[in-house]
């Protein structure tokens, strides 16, 4: 009989794709929409800790990775991620939903302005949309404010210089400002702030909402820099607490229901728009929970190598390799500076377990 299942690739069926093999030698799970030069494409990355690791893939592997606030001379590597260097293109740390990703472009660009404006921990003063980007935060409210219109004004110019736009979805659960609407990172009084139900209000975001959100921001992009592109994907990052009055595991799945349901939405509707299966390389049930740490939520090493070649691996192909960097003969100096490790990831989200204990 002739149907549309016979003569399939055997990636279309779960036996030959999935069970015959190992989940480490699994071929064609993802295939590049559009082609990511390493030389010419300018890329710009944002989203939830886990997409730490694609900024720092980029950079190290040659690609032209769009960076607009860049670390001081004088800060040595060891305390970049103290003050929020070198985990995306600018110092807005992390942003993981699609809402926060709209609201700080849009405050960028003069079109929002939230009431929220400066919190105090300790004597010390912190951006409530940065918390954590000045781990012991800022000496006086005006620093606070100088620091946030100088980032603003980089953050301005990312979408200028940028052809790729990578995303990746985190969370559906925020805290939201009553008054305004404006997202939070982190509910107000973890890192710093004080909660007050009055001002603040838990919100878990539908599947219209994260797609309405980004199709905003789609757009948004696009007026400024016609011709961009997307990469989206889903952190396999389980949430690490929920005010939803769920248990975190069902809540879990909802959330990353959601998140992939619009990507897949979002990479159907659009052919500027390419989808990467970060999710599902870590957190489907044939890979046995391999790259999981025994807590079950942080990725391993293993497991974000694993991902990263996953994706490069068909970027690269038939691409030049880049050039190595001349092998010096001189003596190391006493103090280099160290490199950073894939384990240094910046998540506010993951010190919600301390409330647990």
């Amino acid at each position: 009989m002739s149907n549309p299942y016979v003569g399939l690739p055997p990636r279309a069926y779960w036996r030959s794709g999935v069970a015959d093999v190992s989940f480490l030698e699994m071929q064609d799970v993802y295939r590049p929409r559009y082609e990511i030069s390493r030389e010419s494409t300018r890329i710009a990355a944002a989203g939830s800790c886990f997409a730490q690791h694609i900024g720092r893939q980029f950079k190290a592997r040659g690609y032209q990775f769009v960076d607009v606030e860049k670390p001081l001379p004088m800060l040595s590597e060891s305390a970049w991620n103290d003050y929020g260097f070198n985990m995306y293109s600018a110092r807005y740390g992390n942003l993981y939903s699609a809402r926060q990703l709209l609201q700080m472009f849009r405050r960028a660009h003069g079109l929002f302005t939230p009431e929220e404006d400066v919190w105090e921990k300790n004597g010390r003063f912190y951006d409530p949309f940065r918390p954590n980007i000045e781990k012991n935060g800022y000496a006086t409210p005006e620093e606070v404010r100088r620091d946030r219109d100088f980032h603003l004004a980089a953050v301005r110019r990312i979408l200028e210089q940028t052809d790729v736009f990578v995303f990746t979805f985190g969370l559906t659960e925020a805290w939201e400002c009553i008054a305004d609407g404006a997202i939070l990172p982190t509910c107000p009084g973890t890192v710093a702030g004080q909660f007050d139900p009055e001002k603040y209000r838990f919100v878990n975001f539908s599947y219209e909402d994260v797609l309405g959100d980004f199709t905003a921001f789609k757009e948004f992009a696009e007026g400024i820099r016609p011709g961009i592109r997307f990469l989206i994907t889903v952190s396999p990052v389980p949430l690490t607490a929920t005010a939803s009055d769920q248990h975190v595991l069902p809540a879990t799945v909802y959330s990353k229901s959601v998140l992939r349901t619009v990507c897949g939405t979002l990479y159907q509707k659009y052919e500027n728009v390419d989808y990467f299966p970060s999710f599902e390389l870590v957190s489907s049930h044939p890979g046995r929970a391999m790259f999981f740490r025994p807590n079950l939520r942080e990725v391993s090493p293993v497991g974000v190598a694993h991902v990263m070649d996953a994706f490069f691996g068909p970027h690269t192909a038939g691409q030049a390799a880049p050039e190595p960097e001349p092998v010096s003969t001189e003596k190391a100096p006493a103090r280099a500076k160290p490199r950073m490790s894939e384990d240094d990831l910046v998540c506010e989200e993951a010190l919600l377990e301390e409330f647990g204990r």
